[in-house]
């Protein structure tokens, strides 16, 4: 039974909606980065790049302490204003290829800790400790974690009837990605779309596995500080957005790797010829087409590699994942990459044109070899879930990608 919980968000006044919202830093060029910064006062990016207003770089600790002061000024200065009742906010963003509709909530650190709440991903304990810090000095989360769930007609006909009613927020970005946002306040309501989640037996991580494990971590700490622990404090819970599972779009990650691991072409075939039937496909811009098919470019020349799948064993969810197949029978035995995070040999891209960039990369001498796979289901993302399994890294790239700053989680 998943647990959700309406919160008194924190969230951009009505004018100021479309000038708040942001990606995710990260997602900026440096140039466009310094453009928003200095042309658009009220954007998000101000608060979580505080440096900006003195013309100095800041990290760590200064850094936390400065991110809640730029906060601090956006409440002060009517940027942000915080809801009088506890709400759940029904958030719709979409673009040309597709639309999600789900809900802003608050979910429980209990229901990840008791794997109510599901996760495919490895975290990285460095990276759970800052954040974790970064909640004790900033006091409030602003990236929602993205999770799904089994498609729901109760939950639907709950949030299609909410959409009928007046939007608190409706604009569209300049990247075309339109947002509408309704608050949905009302008792009744709430209490209605508490019951029907009481009927998901499981939510899944999509998007935001470091945030939820760093949000449970600083839970954790809050309760070892206490002598007394009251069950509902705020940090008991992270702001999450949550989706059918009809309304995320999985695309996949291409892999590059630098070299042949000191083999020539025709001894690096011969060994791949030992799990794969191999197709020359000449310099067709070629895709695979299927589970266990790959498509590999190497030398200008496109392949395909069909899995011989009377050799390579299938013992459960993760030895039937694509990106474990290349892992496990090209990437470590052959080309000798046995940390797909941090070796420097392999890089990864996605994206609708990443095929053509991943060409020219290996055309220009970056890399020597790529390949490209079909995207993960949802489906086997849950199975490698539920079996309690972990995915390689760079195995998805989900959508949507929300914004920061449009409601904001105190802790």
């Amino acid at each position: 039974m998943a647990v959700v919980k309406p919160f008194r968000a924190i969230r951009p006044v009505k004018d100021k909606a479309p000038f708040v919202a942001s990606r995710s830093y990260e997602e900026y060029s440096n140039d466009e980065l310094r453009s928003v910064l200095q042309y658009n006062p009220f954007s998000f990016l101000h608060i979580i790049n505080p440096g900006f207003k003195f013309n100095q770089s800041v990290k760590g600790a200064e850094r936390f302490k400065l991110v809640h002061n730029r906060y601090l000024e956006f409440l002060e200065n009517g940027v942000f204003l915080k809801d009088e009742a506890p709400s759940f906010y029904l958030y719709q963003i979409g673009k040309e290829t597709f639309k999600s509709l789900g809900l802003f909530c608050a979910t429980s650190v209990a229901d990840y800790e008791q794997d109510v709440i599901k996760k495919h991903e490895d975290t990285i304990l460095k990276r759970e400790q800052l954040f974790a810090d970064y909640l004790e000095t900033v006091g409030f989360n602003a990236e929602p974690v993205l999770m799904t769930y089994p498609d729901n007609k109760g939950i639907a006909s709950i949030l299609q009837n909410e959409m009928q009613k007046p939007a608190e927020y409706d604009f569209t970005t300049p990247d075309k990605i339109s947002h509408r946002l309704w608050k949905i306040s009302d008792e009744h309501t709430i209490a209605d779309l508490q019951g029907a989640f009481k009927a998901i037996e499981c939510l899944y991580i999509a998007d935001g596995h470091h945030r939820s494990a760093s949000s449970t971590l600083y839970a954790q700490r809050k309760r070892a500080g206490q002598k007394k622990h009251a069950e509902s404090a705020p940090y008991d819970f992270f702001m999450s957005y949550l989706i059918p599972e009809s309304e995320i779009k999985i695309y996949e990650f291409n892999r590059m790797v630098k070299d042949l691991n000191g083999l020539s072409k025709k001894e690096y075939l011969i060994r791949l010829d030992e799990f794969f039937r191999i197709e020359k496909r000449d310099d067709d811009l070629y895709r695979p087409t299927k589970k266990h098919h790959f498509s590999m470019y190497l030398d200008g020349e496109f392949y395909s590699l069909y899995l011989r799948k009377k050799v390579y064993r299938f013992t459960d969810a993760l030895s039937k994942l694509d990106t474990q197949i290349l892992y496990k029978t090209i990437l470590e035995p052959i080309l000798g990459v046995h940390d797909l995070r941090n070796d420097k040999r392999i890089a990864y891209g996605y994206g609708k044109y990443n095929l053509i960039k991943m060409k020219d990369s290996i055309d220009q001498g970056d890399f020597k070899v790529g390949f490209s796979l079909v995207p993960i289901t949802t489906e086997e993302i849950k199975n490698i879930a539920d079996a309690g399994l972990v995915m390689p890294p760079k195995s998805t790239y989900i959508e949507p990608k929300l914004r920061s700053g449009l409601t904001i989680y105190e802790l």
